[in-house]
């Protein structure tokens, strides 16, 4: 959170909206710890159009959404259908199983991180795919380099399938079942400590 304070109020997640939430998403990832989004230099008009663009070709429970705490923006997130997305090209290691879900995420970058946040985060994506959107499987292909959210893909019952060329990066592919995600999260209510 951007907060100091840890809050005890639930997440909630919201379709995003261009217009509304651009100036937001844009600082969020022009930040140099949002890199692996590969938006570094992006202006406020491309990232308006991003999202636009993403809202426009998504047919639900697809797109981005945006996630709050006490009514301040604190992540986004994108349900995708991996068929459509850059899994679908030659190569990648991805095989389509039926209710599929593809997930990018990001949580705002804070000066003072709050331990745990992320962890709450990952966990909110995971029972909205898994319950709102009606996923079977959750397909996540982040950079091999991204450590840090492959713990945490791991934390929550991701299961890599392998490294693979994927678009611009070699991506560890990998995929949690809801069974999966149940039995490593305590039933969706904590984040594993593997």
């Amino acid at each position: 959170m951007t907060s100091d304070s840890v809050s005890t109020s639930p997440l909630v997640s919201v379709t995003m909206d261009a217009d509304r939430d651009a100036a937001t998403v844009h600082r969020w990832l022009t930040h140099p710890k949002s890199r692996y989004w590969d938006m570094l230099s992006a202006t406020l008009d491309e990232v308006h159009a991003f999202i636009a663009d993403t809202q426009a070709s998504a047919v639900r429970p697809h797109g981005l959404r945006i996630g709050r705490v006490d009514d301040r923006a604190e992540f986004m997130f994108e349900l995708y259908d991996p068929l459509t997305s850059d899994l679908a090209e030659p190569g990648t290691g991805y095989v389509h199983a039926e209710g599929d879900i593809g997930m990018h995420l990001l949580v705002a970058p804070a000066e003072a991180p709050i331990s745990g946040f992320t962890g709450e985060v990952m966990l909110h994506i995971m029972r909205t795919a898994f319950g709102e959107a009606g996923a079977r499987r959750v397909v996540v292909e982040p950079d091999v380099d991204n450590a840090d959210v492959q713990a945490l893909n791991a934390a929550v019952g991701f299961v890599v399938a392998g490294d693979h060329p994927v678009a611009d990066k070699i991506a560890r592919l990998s995929h949690c079942t809801l069974d999966d995600f149940v039995r490593v999260t305590d039933g969706g209510r904590r984040v594993s400590d593997r």
